[in-house]
């Protein structure tokens, strides 16, 4: 990547994430812009665990093929090649083969034929205990040290690629990379970055291009964004013609998932903004100059996710004043009875059993208790989460609640008090909860050394 900057680079990033929703218009724009790749996010952590250990999308296969119709249809008619990150929302072997088949069936439907690369970055137990045990896996914040019972307890491990992978299948002849987990700024960047643009430039467009139009002030609804990377700046602007870009809009997506608005560590590096500018030079587009990178060793995120315990839940919705001028006492009073309720009712065979009340409309979201002097709500919905080894405990220890939870009395009350029940039956088995096990780095002495390429041709196939 030492080769001389081309004068312009121009990236089109339809969509915040494949199968959000690309816009057809937009993507005409951009090609018309002269547009040298479309790269998109496909996924992230954002939704949990559950999407790596399972091997499955947020996104359903219906709104993934529509973005990917477009995308390839466009980028075929101009030449010019496509780039996923984080296939399948976690970017796993299954999420990753997921999308390779539904690419594979919009090439054949349009008639044709690219050469796709699939990266993936799904790491073997065996691989990342071999890594620990070299002493080349160290943890991230608030985790310790990695031991073999948390590796062998995962369902599927990544490691979070870098831009290299995407660069090499590009200069191998790719039309479409698909790559299994990626950061969300490595597949942005990737093509600028293999046409010698400035490090530090291509990394801050990347990550202001990571959702698309986010960093975009929306006076009507859009999905993308268009960047152009030169020598010495890169430029942001809408693909909606309407919607406009502003410095603040720009610089502040640095603090999008990001506790620095300076600094952003990526596999290779550290992202500096520090002396960043941003200047407003048309009324729909910001210029960014000064941006920085710094070389540091080569790691990469290792996300790990498994199955833990299982949960039930069951809902009510109060509009009763006695509850809703006293949620705290409520809530309080309502936890302790139902614990209560199973110690007596099934006592030590619950196991390692959690009964949590979540007060939608009052505190469910951060946990806190209102400020003093909020008035009381019309209405709180109340939802029963019961966590425990298996789906039948769960199940049993929601029965065992449901009595309490339905009719507590409360002080004020002179009459058995009934709340309202959203289903019947009123217990709603959840299933297993998935957690992320790992929050790790592992040093890497090749970024392609965790990574494995392999190929679908469909430029060897036979034209119908």
């Amino acid at each position: 990547m030492g080769k001389e900057c081309d004068d312009e680079v121009v990236i089109l990033v339809p969509t915040g994430s494949l199968g959000a929703g690309a816009r057809e218009e937009e993507l005409e724009y951009g090609i018309a812009q002269g547009a040298q790749v479309i790269a998109t996010d496909a996924g992230s952590t954002d939704s949990g665990a559950a999407y790596l250990a399972l091997g499955i999308s947020k996104n359903n296969r219906g709104a993934v093929k529509r973005d990917l119709t477009l995308m390839m249809k466009a980028a075929s008619k101009a030449g010019i090649p496509i780039v996923v990150g984080t296939s399948g929302q976690a970017g796993g072997d299954l999420n990753l083969e997921w999308t390779r088949d539904i690419a594979v069936e919009v090439a054949r439907e349009l008639g044709i034929r690219p050469r796709i690369a699939l990266l993936y970055s799904e790491l073997s137990k065996e691989t990342v205990k071999r890594k620990n045990a070299e002493g080349r896996i160290r943890p991230l914040a608030p985790m310790g040290p990695l031991d073999d019972a948390t590796i062998d307890g995962c369902d599927h491990i990544v490691g979070a690629m870098g831009p290299e992978p995407f660069i090499a299948a590009l200069e191998a002849g790719a039309d479409i990379v698909l790559g299994g987990r990626t950061t969300d700024t490595a597949v942005i960047c990737c093509y600028a970055l293999m046409k010698g643009a400035p490090r530090g430039l291509s990394w801050h467009a990347g990550k202001i291009g990571e959702c698309g139009g986010q960093s975009t002030i929306k006076t009507v609804d859009a999905a993308g964004l268009l960047m152009r990377i030169r020598r010495d700046s890169f430029e942001v602007e809408p693909l909606n013609q309407i919607n406009t870009c502003t410095p603040e809009s720009v610089s502040a997506h640095m603090l999008y998932e990001n506790s620095d608005p300076f600094r952003l560590f990526e596999p290779g590096g550290v992202l500096d903004v520090t002396r960043s500018q941003y200047e407003q030079v048309t009324p729909r587009t910001v210029r960014v100059t000064g941006s920085e990178w710094e070389e540091l060793p080569y790691t990469m995120k290792l996300e790990g996710a498994a199955a833990g315990q299982y949960q039930t839940l069951m809902l009510v919705g109060i509009q009763d004043p006695i509850v809703l001028n006293d949620l705290e006492t409520f809530q309080a009073k309502m936890t302790k009875t139902l614990y209560d309720r199973v110690h007596s009712t099934i006592g030590e065979a619950a196991g390692n059993f959690h009964i949590s009340l979540r007060l939608y409309g009052w505190n469910a979201v951060s946990g806190a208790q209102p400020k003093a002097g909020t008035p009381p709500p019309p209405e709180i919905g109340v939802l029963f989460v019961a966590t425990a080894d298996t789906q039948d405990m769960a199940n049993q220890i929601a029965k065992a609640c449901n009595p309490k939870f339905f009719h507590m009395y409360m002080p004020a009350h002179h009459e058995m008090p009934s709340y309202g029940f959203a289903f019947t039956p009123a217990d709603i088995p959840r299933g297993p909860i998935y957690e992320f096990k790992l929050n790790h780095v592992v040093e890497c002495d090749d970024p392609m050394e965790l990574v494995r390429t392999e190929w679908v041709d469909l430029s060897l196939e036979e034209a119908a």
